[in-house]
């Protein structure tokens, strides 16, 4: 996927992300799961093409979330 572009894989992250909200409205847990699974997977894909590191994004809500207590 990654070979096809970065528009592939914002494409995929896009889907995954309708296919999780989709899920997420009804009562399969083994659904949902499999979403969040998919989406998180094409996610790190899209971190990884934008070379951005996950430490990065998790710095980031760290942040905010001292910023929410404080």
């Amino acid at each position: 996927m990654v070979k096809q572009g970065i528009n592939k894989v914002i494409q995929k992250v896009g889907e995954e992300a309708v296919e999780l909200v989709i899920e997420a409205k009804d009562d399969n847990e083994d659904l949902f799961k499999n979403e969040a699974a998919d989406l998180l997977y094409h996610f790190l894909i899209l971190l990884k093409v934008k070379n951005i590191k996950l430490e990065n994004v998790e710095q980031i809500l760290s942040l905010r979330s001292k910023k929410s207590r404080g």
